[in-house]
């Protein structure tokens, strides 16, 4: 595969969280930015695709919060991350944004993947407790069904404690009642 001129090296000192919105109209949709360096997502598996329809059609927060998928959580200059799922406050969304500040983040989602197994369950946790991200789940693939691992932020220490792994049913809370099915029911119940 050969890169666009544009991509490689890339800026000196590394890209910036604000180049993220101003890349060249042939960029990837799905790109992120972690530690300065771009990183492209691969193409989703059914798995990824009917896990982030479940968590955003069963996820229902009071009336403060939005869910969204897919956008990016602007942590420093040279992290923007681009989670599965997020819970925001719905004050922080716009029609226009690209992304969100962590204090605007109630929750973040990362459906794990062959390629973003390490980023998922390591670089990016550790991102997201020490920018104050009260809550983190990452979601896992176990014989085709979905097993999602909770964690919330012990604010002390800025680091995220575990609070369950769960199968079948995931029931927690966040500040709000949480019960999902995780049967990936095919196709998705509307």
């Amino acid at each position: 595969m050969t890169l666009p001129e544009w991509f490689y090296p890339g800026p000196a000192g590394g890209w910036t969280a604000d180049m993220l919105d101003h890349l060249p109209p042939g960029a990837p949709r799905h790109v992120e930015l972690i530690d300065g360096s771009l990183i492209m997502m691969s193409p989703q598996t059914g798995f990824h695709m009917l896990t982030l329809r479940l968590f955003e059609g069963s996820l229902h927060p009071p009336q403060e919060l939005i869910v969204v998928r897919e956008m990016t959580v602007t942590l420093g200059l040279r992290q923007r991350p681009e989670p599965d799922i997020l819970l925001v406050n719905r004050s922080a969304f716009s029609t226009k944004g690209t992304s969100f500040k962590p204090e605007d983040v109630h929750l973040v989602v990362e459906v794990v993947s062959d390629e973003s197994r390490d980023r998922d369950r390591t670089t990016k946790p550790i991102k997201y407790s020490n920018a104050g991200i009260k809550f983190f789940w990452r979601v896992e693939q176990e014989d085709g069904l979905p097993v999602v691992y909770t964690f919330e932020l012990e604010p002390t220490v800025k680091a995220y404690v575990p609070t369950g792994i769960h199968r079948k049913r995931l029931q927690t809370h966040i500040g709000f009642d949480v019960d999902i099915d995780l049967d990936l029911k095919w196709p998705p119940p509307v």
